[in-house]
């Protein structure tokens, strides 16, 4: 029994300390900017800020919360971070011995081979040990696998929450959009209405022809032909934010209106390239590169062989009808197999885990790529989205100021009514215009944070990224 603890002992010395096939894992190295293109501000305050509140809109940081916590895609990812946490438990036990209970009884006078003189009556029980030694790093290999793909799922929760909450943003902005342009139709399918009004009195007086009434008809409903679209757009906006918070469909409340919404400070120019670094999709992808890394190895060690330890310790009696046993029974063994001649299987199963291997790599790298596109098309987007409101609100200044002037000038006899058709139908359009472009300037910062890698979603998280700094000082 001392000669099978040291042996025992010693294998597990082996086991864990034995070789592991395949290569180690090293963090790829992707040259990158050192900066970004097209921020222009200063301001150094907006890094680490939970980005959503910087709209200062209460409603919005509730929608915000309730999606975190009632959104169907977010429990799916925190579920397969647990589903991904019992695979590493099952997979890490498979490096440790296993005990199994094995008993049994026999009456009967056959051998097995030939018949018996005598009735053999016989049973045992015992308890059987057994253990594939990981010499080869097979199961070693097989963990770090695990370990990495359970990081990678932990990470793929936080892309869903960053992907939610942007989501949910730019769905309330958008449905800010729809409401304005909504309130846009209606003010001026009134005032429509009251300028068919007046024409519509002119014209029974024979003052005018019948063709400027047709046209005042006609702009009042486009005018009305604009509402039920947008109530339309609206009720389906809302569906939209419903599922994304985990509810049925319904009416959503609003806060501030889209010209009262608060515009989040700038990027400031000095961000270094390195804090897409927190983005969770590319640390997702670079957990699922190590992960296909330890494939190699748990392949490689495949085409050796796989060496066995086994041990059965119990008792056995002679008698089923005794209670007392004949002594205690015991076997100690050990087992190889592996493979012989195999037409290169076992080769080729690691060629494809090497190319396999390639392809995480090249997803890797990719979604670095994809991350800088989507920081300067969201940069970019924010400054030309500022010029163009600016260029478009002084348009809407005058398009107002010339519907007046040319509503005047017709009731002075100046002008034909097709003038004040067409100063209205500008003003019109170009309030739609005013509306959807700071839809999209508000949602332009939406994809900002979204490309930066959003904001911290707890305290702690916020605390540990602030304090980053100074404990990068302290060490030497």
């Amino acid at each position: 029994m001392k000669k099978l603890a040291r042996i025992v002992t010693l294998m597990m010395i082996v086991s864990f300390t034995g070789c592991a096939m395949g290569p180690d894992f090293k963090k790829p190295v992707v040259e990158t900017p050192n900066t970004f293109r097209f921020s222009d501000s200063e301001s150094k305050e907006v890094v680490n800020l939970k980005w959503w509140e910087l709209f200062d809109d209460p409603v919005l940081y509730s929608l915000v919360a309730t999606a975190l916590t009632d959104n169907k895609d977010a429990m799916i990812a925190a579920s397969r971070i647990e589903e991904a946490r019992a695979a590493l438990g099952f997979t890490k036990a498979d490096q440790y011995p296993r005990l199994d209970l094995e008993g049994g009884a026999r009456v009967g006078n056959f051998t097995g081979v030939s018949r018996s003189s005598t009735t053999d009556k016989s049973a045992y029980i015992a308890p059987v040990l057994s253990w594939e030694i990981d010499f080869w790093g097979k199961y070693r290999r097989s963990t770090e696998a695990a370990t990495s793909e359970l990081m990678a799922s932990e990470y793929s929760l936080r892309t869903v929450q960053i992907s939610l909450i942007s989501e949910v943003v730019s769905t309330y902005f958008l449905l800010l959009d729809y409401h304005q342009r909504l309130n846009i139709s209606k003010q001026t399918l009134e005032s429509r209405l009251y300028s068919l009004d007046i024409i519509q009195k002119r014209f029974d007086k024979g003052i005018i022809p019948e063709i400027d009434l047709n046209q005042a008809q006609i702009q009042k409903e486009i005018a009305a032909g604009a509402i039920p679209l947008y109530q339309r757009l609206i009720a389906n906006t809302e569906n939209v934010l419903s599922i994304l918070m985990g509810k049925f469909p319904g009416e959503i409340k609003t806060g501030d209106d889209l010209n009262q919404q608060a515009v989040p400070p700038d990027i400031p120019s000095g961000i270094p390239s390195s804090i897409l670094e927190r983005r969770p999709d590319i640390a997702e992808a670079m957990y699922l590169l190590q992960a296909q890394t330890a494939k190699i190895g748990v392949a490689q060690a495949l085409r050796f062989p796989s060496i066995t330890l086994t041990g059965l310790f119990g008792v056995a009696s002679a008698e089923l009808s005794s209670i007392s046993t004949d002594g205690d029974i015991w076997s100690v063994g050990g087992g190889l197999v592996g493979p012989l001649f195999d037409f290169k299987k076992n080769l080729q199963r690691v060629e494809i885990e090497k190319e396999r291997t390639k392809q995480a790599l090249y997803r890797y790298e990719n979604r670095v790529l994809f991350a800088f596109r989507d920081v300067a098309d969201a940069l970019n987007d924010i400054q030309t989205y500022k010029k163009q409101i600016s260029t478009v609100e002084r348009k809407f200044k005058a398009a107002k100021n010339a519907a007046a002037l040319s509503k005047m000038r017709y009731d002075k006899g100046v002008t034909s009514y097709l003038e004040v058709l067409e100063t209205e139908r500008t003003l019109f359009e170009v309030g739609l215009e005013l509306s959807q472009l700071k839809q999209q300037f508000y949602n332009a910062y939406v994809r900002l944070y979204k490309a930066l890698g959003g904001g911290w979603l707890t305290k702690a998280e916020m605390e540990q990224t602030q304090n980053q700094p100074e404990a990068q000082k302290k060490q030497p």
